[in-house]
């Protein structure tokens, strides 16, 4: 299993650039997973249904299974937040983990950039940026420069710039 990481402000386009990519990835043949980092509360859960009022009345993990997908809802209960490493020791056998958000973590990761979001570059602040997808060029980035629309391209840097799992850092300092 090799990871690595799409990081870029809000609005800058990463769940759409996820979207694009998976498909040339699983075309060649690689299985590929994603692990979402989320700013907010969120609830893969519908109010009402068992599962939900099984955690509501204080399960801390939930298993729902069906024949065509099964999910595991763990309930933190003010533990803190589980690191990456841990997350990633969660998901099944796969080639490649794309992991969206978790910024602040050690691991390689393509800086996905919009100027037109009005946010700074985050590459001279993290020297686990291995290249820079964006909208416009950027002739003095010190980093490979993809265009969001070279989907091939960002493939490429995707598979070849990818950790083991067991190559990946704790959350960075700071």
């Amino acid at each position: 299993m090799r990871v690595i990481g799409l990081a870029g402000w809000s609005g800058s386009g990463k769940t759409t650039l996820v979207t694009r990519v998976i498909p040339v990835l699983v075309g060649r043949g690689l299985k590929v997973a994603t692990v979402k980092h989320a700013h907010h509360d969120f609830d893969l859960d519908q109010p009402g249904k068992d599962s939900w009022l099984h955690r509501e009345a204080g399960a801390s993990e939930v298993a729902i299974a069906s024949s065509r997908r099964w999910a595991l809802i763990h309930e933190l209960r003010g533990e803190p937040e589980p690191p990456l490493v841990e997350i990633l020791s969660k998901l099944s056998p796969v080639d490649l983990v794309i992991v969206e958000g978790f910024k602040r973590h050690r691991h390689p990761k393509l800086e996905v950039y919009r100027a037109s979001v009005g946010k700074p570059l985050l590459h001279p602040e993290d020297d686990c940026i291995v290249a820079i997808a964006t909208d416009r060029p950027l002739p003095q980035a010190p980093l490979p420069v993809l265009m969001l629309d070279d989907i091939e391209s960002i493939a490429n840097v995707l598979q070849a710039e990818a950790l083991p799992r067991d190559h990946i850092g704790a959350r960075a300092s700071g």
